[in-house]
């Protein structure tokens, strides 16, 4: 392996162990100082859901949350209401779009429920600035644990 890469590879667990290190916080009570970059790690009492990764964490944890977030930024909230209503396969077309689930009833509610659902999870981050080490940290710590929500396939 070369050396470079070997290097990024050896740095991915200990950044493993300070994300589960930290005190889990929930998006109500995230502290003043938040790191800019990194990646986050939603999870449950007893279960670990999705990771993310992000050059501005407090904006992208509030994207994930807000009861005013949309489709485009809370993806996670999104892939639970799928699974909440059964709508679980994407369309390309304009029916079974996005928007078009989001004008349903049923599924515009599960929406609004999963985003009230993360926002009262647990959350933890921990800092990485450097785009690759944050890419490959994501995928790391998504493998490691066996998040349920991470979905690393092309689309």
């Amino acid at each position: 392996m070369d050396d470079k890469f070997k290097g990024v590879v050896e740095s991915l667990d200990p950044k493993h162990r300070a994300l589960l290190a930290m005190p889990p916080v929930t998006y109500a009570t995230l502290p003043k100082k938040v790191p800019e970059r990194g990646v986050y790690l939603f999870s449950e009492p007893d279960r670990h859901l999705y990771v993310g990764r992000t050059n501005r964490i407090r904006r992208r944890l509030a994207g994930h949350c807000r009861p005013s977030a949309t489709h485009f930024t809370a993806t996670f909230a999104f892939r639970l209401a799928r699974e909440a209503t059964g709508n679980l396969k994407a369309s390309y077309t304009t029916k079974g779009s996005r928007a078009d689930l989001l004008n349903t009833p049923a599924f515009a509610a599960a929406f609004s429920a999963a985003k009230a659902r993360i926002a009262a999870m647990n959350v933890r981050f921990v800092e990485e600035p450097d785009p690759v080490r944050q890419a490959l940290l994501e995928i790391y710590v998504a493998t490691v644990l066996g998040t349920p929500y991470n979905d690393f396939d092309n689309h």
